[in-house]
């Protein structure tokens, strides 16, 4: 199985939730390898693909490599399609990593790059990738404008019939029960946060294992 995390935006809270996930199914029984295929701004080291092979190796006690996790690091700041410049991001070396890492778990947890449309390529966006994945995690922020990017979002995903949860990342001190969180109550068949994960995933394990 795959799982393919994504965000209104850079700086949602993406990796922070991979980490999550890959913890409750840990806990589940289940053995969750992450993957961050593309990652950008890295000066050394990727931070978020660190961050991932540390709690990989603390959950289960082994060692995967940077290139197995993190098969594309770009020093740029930017969209993939932007930091890489002339060099080529090759799909199907991305796809071999997925097919890889799940010789070794259950599922592969893969930590997207900004929001859903997020050049790879020139006609290859992050929604692509996510359509190769069996579920998506959709993180939304909570703060000015969560409404509109939630919904362009989530719609995004309907149009290409790609199964998500969409998550909501609420702040220390957010206004999100007073301000928005209404709304999504009386348009939305319900309101997940970051606190209702575990359910999210003990239905896909109810589907999926």
């Amino acid at each position: 199985m795959t799982i393919f995390v994504t965000a209104t935006g850079t700086g949602v809270g993406k990796t922070y939730t991979t980490l999550k996930i890959m913890e409750i199914f840990c806990d589940l029984g289940i053995k969750a390898a992450p993957l961050k295929p593309i990652e950008t701004g890295v000066a050394d080291t990727p931070q978020d693909a660190t961050a991932l092979l540390q709690k990989y190796l603390f959950l289960y006690g082994e060692s995967l490599t940077l290139d197995e996790v993190c098969p594309y690091r770009f020093a740029l700041a930017a969209a993939p399609f932007v930091a890489k410049g002339s060099q080529n991001i090759d799909l199907i070396h991305i796809n071999n990593a997925i097919k890889k890492l799940l010789t070794k778990a259950d599922v592969v947890i893969i930590d997207g790059a900004g929001g859903l449309f997020t050049p790879i390529e020139k006609d290859f966006f992050m929604i692509d990738l996510a359509m190769r994945a069996d579920f998506t995690v959709l993180i939304s922020h909570v703060g000015l404008g969560c409404i509109n990017d939630a919904l362009m979002s989530t719609l995004a995903l309907k149009n290409r019939q790609i199964a998500h949860a969409l998550i909501f990342n609420r702040r220390e001190n957010d206004e999100f029960d007073s301000v928005s969180k209404p709304f999504f109550t009386q348009n939305l068949q319900e309101v997940l946060e970051l606190k209702d994960l575990k359910t999210v995933l003990e239905r896909l394990q109810g589907l999926f294992f």
